[in-house]
This record gives C-alpha cells, sequence and structure tokens, in this order.
C-alpha cells in the first residue's frame, strides 16, 4: 500500500473517510492494461539516452513492487535504479539518507543528472532529496503523491500510526521523531517548492482510493497530469508509463 505525507504525522497527515479503497481493487486491471498495450513493449513512446531514473516505492512498500516499471525504463533506453531504501516504513530521514546515497550513485556512474520517479510517499522523499541536492537531480516525477499535506483513508492514518510508535521505539530515534515536533532535513524540506534547476510533473488520478488527489496538485507552477486509474495502479498503469516517457524525453525550452 502506498500513501503519505508531506509532514508525516499528526496536522499535516489527516483521515479521510470519504475515500474509496474498495476501487483499489482495480489495480489488477491496470496492470494487464499495460501488459497488454504496445506502451509496455516500448512501442509508440519517445525513447530514453541513457540517462538515470531512479524509481521509489511507496509507503509499506519496497523496491520489489517497481521491478515493470525498472525494466520498462531499461527496455525504453533509460539506466534505471532502484532506490536502495529498503522498504519504506522507517523513519523518513533515514528513507532520505538512503535515497541520497543511490542518487549520488547514478550520478557518479553517467556523470549526469538523475531523474527521480515516486510512488505516492516515494515522491514526497524524491522531492525531499531534490531540495537536498539539486546539482544531482534534474527532474522528479510523483505518482499520486501529496506534496505540501495529505488527507489519506483512515485504514492508512492508523498504518501510519503503527509504523510512528515503532519508529519512536527505535534507540537511536528521538522521540519527536515522526511527529511534527521533529526538526529533521525531511521535515523542514517537505512541502517544499521544488529547486528552481530541478524540473517537476506531478501525475494524479481523481479515482484515487488511498490519497485525496488533491493533495497531488503542484500549485507552484509545475504541470499536473491527471490520468484515469487507482493509487496502486499508478505504478502500473499504460498512461502513466506514456507520460512519464514523454516528460523524461522532454527538454527546456
Amino acid at each position: 500500500m502506498a500513501a503519505a505525507s508531506g509532514r508525516v504525522p499528526q496536522g499535516r497527515l489527516q483521515a479521510t473517510p470519504g475515500l474509496r479503497m474498495s476501487f483499489e481493487i482495480l489495480a489488477v486491471h491496470d496492470w494487464l492494461s499495460l501488459r497488454l498495450s504496445g506502451v509496455y513493449y516500448g512501442n509508440g513512446v519517445p525513447h530514453g539516452d541513457g540517462s538515470p531514473v531512479v524509481v521509489v516505492p511507496g509507503f509499506l512498500g519496497s523496491d520489489r513492487y517497481l521491478v515493470t516499471l525498472y525494466r520498462w525504463l531499461r527496455r525504453i533506453g533509460y539506466r534505471p535504479y532502484y532506490s536502495g531504501m529498503g522498504r519504506n516504513m522507517r523513519c523518513p530521514d533515514l528513507l532520505v539518507e538512503r535515497l541520497l546515497r543511490t542518487v549520488e550513485q547514478a550520478h557518479v556512474d553517467t556523470g549526469l543528472r538523475a531523474r527521480i520517479v515516486g510512488h505516492s510517499l516515494g515522491g514526497t522523499l524524491a522531492r525531499a532529496v531534490a531540495a537536498r541536492a539539486p546539482e544531482q537531480v534534474e527532474q522528479v516525477i510523483t505518482l499520486g503523491s501529496p506534496l505540501a499535506f495529505a488527507r489519506v483513508h483512515p485504514l492508512v492514518f492508523a498504518a501510519a500510526g503503527i509504523v510512528r510508535a515503532n519508529v519512536r521505539r527505535g534507540p537511536t530515534r528521538p522521540p519527536e521523531c515522526y511527529t511534527e515536533a521533529c526538526n529533521c532535513a525531511f521535515v523542514r524540506s517537505a512541502g517544499m517548492p521544488l529547486p528552481a534547476s530541478v524540473r517537476g510533473v506531478s501525475i494524479y488520478t481523481r479515482r484515487d482510493g488511498v490519497v485525496d488527489w488533491r493533495c497531488c496538485l503542484d500549485e507552484t507552477g509545475h504541470p499536473n497530469i491527471e490520468v484515469k486509474g487507482t493509487h496502486l495502479g499508478l505504478a502500473f498503469n499504460r498512461d502513466v508509463y506514456s507520460e512519464i516517457a514523454r516528460q523524461l524525453a522532454a527538454r527546456e525550452t
């Protein structure tokens, strides 16, 4: 399950009972539609130039569920990297540090600034990395990612509370970790606009049953692109893949 907020706990993270989690079962349809589409094989989409692209999983997820996206990016001509964060259910600042190391390695390997594609909380973390290291990040594409605050399904809110309790029990975590009282780099950077040198785009669906789609809108001038589908299915959606290909291939004019 993938969901997130800008500043993860309390005031910036709110439960929204009106979201229809049951609709997310149609993520299977998103996956099947992608596999039956020429887009999956790289047909009809612009191909890449070998640039590094880091893929980042959402809340509670690991890199494993992004294997389809990873292999597709390689198929259309990019050099993909998994996030290397482990499971996305730890202190967000720790996850950002791990993601930073991956982005740095991609930059060293290729000599190019990395692109980052993040699903849900993965997109929120990706934007935090861009704020910390804009010289190593060229572009951030978010998929159903809350950007400054989050209204999420009550089940996701409850899961975040469990993760928060576990994180705060860690021997190296201060008691304010994973709360808005925390003053870590993630909390300071979450929700901030992208640096001027970093291109961004937010892809979202109004049928999102996990995150209120309004939380995913970038109000700082970067494009917002709507697709049809589910929140979970954004990682396997043929229209999303087509848009990712177009956005990666685009260049500033």
